[in-house]
């Protein structure tokens, strides 16, 4: 059984019109131009290389926006500071607080001590039971070495001592100035009775004289 040819359909005028322009500039093949085309028609198709999609970027990690307020780390949290107190002494809370309310103390002046005590250490006639000289010492090494000094000579039951600033250029040394502000700090103050300028044969006004409490026996 033969197919049936199907018939060309007619062109119409516009397509007509078409393909004489087309046509028109057309140039015939040669003999192996047409060979060539031929022969790729029959061919298989060529595969085309394979593509590898582009790689699917990673999304990034979410920002997390600081808290306004973080919450303290254990180093940095607050922890009020505990108050100076000696080996074998017992600090009660009642202590602590008529430690820190003691009134300051000013040359010559000798609150709590009574007044036959109070004449004979501003008159220099007390033995004195230890002298440190922070003449020439920096600020700071001063400032150690007094707290050092005081508290020792507290601790081992001395009474009176002599403290040697120095009374610098025109009067106006650093360390005298320093040193009454020092034995008012609150590490000092609980240790001292008084504090007043030394007689002339101990210093004068470059020297203080220091009253220690007496030392309670436990």
């Amino acid at each position: 059984m033969t197919a049936r040819r199907r018939s060309r359909r007619a062109l119409s005028a516009d397509e007509d019109r078409l393909w004489r322009l087309v046509t028109k500039n057309a140039v015939p093949l040669d003999a192996e131009a047409r060979g060539l085309f031929v022969e790729a028609l029959s061919e298989d198709d060529i595969p085309l290389p394979e593509i590898s999609p582009p790689p699917v970027p990673k999304p990034a990690p979410p920002v997390v926006a600081p808290a306004k307020n973080p919450a303290p780390k254990p180093d940095d949290a607050f922890w009020p500071p505990l108050p100076d107190f000696r080996i074998g002494e017992k600090v009660t809370a009642a202590a602590v607080q008529v430690r820190r309310a003691l009134p300051g103390l000013e040359h010559g002046k000798s609150p709590g001590v009574d007044k036959r005590t109070a004449q004979r250490f501003k008159r220099g006639r007390m033995d004195i039971d230890g002298t440190i000289d922070l003449h020439g010492m920096t600020q700071e090494a001063a400032h150690i070495a007094l707290n050092r000094f005081v508290e020792t000579g507290a601790a081992t039951g001395k009474r009176c001592l002599l403290v040697v600033t120095g009374k610098g250029t025109r009067g106006e040394g650093v360390l005298r100035r320093a040193v009454p502000r020092w034995l008012n700090d609150e590490r000092l103050r609980g240790l001292i009775l008084s504090y007043s300028h030394a007689q002339p044969q101990h210093g004068g006004s470059g020297a203080l004289y220091v009253l220690l409490k007496r030392r309670r026996e436990t």
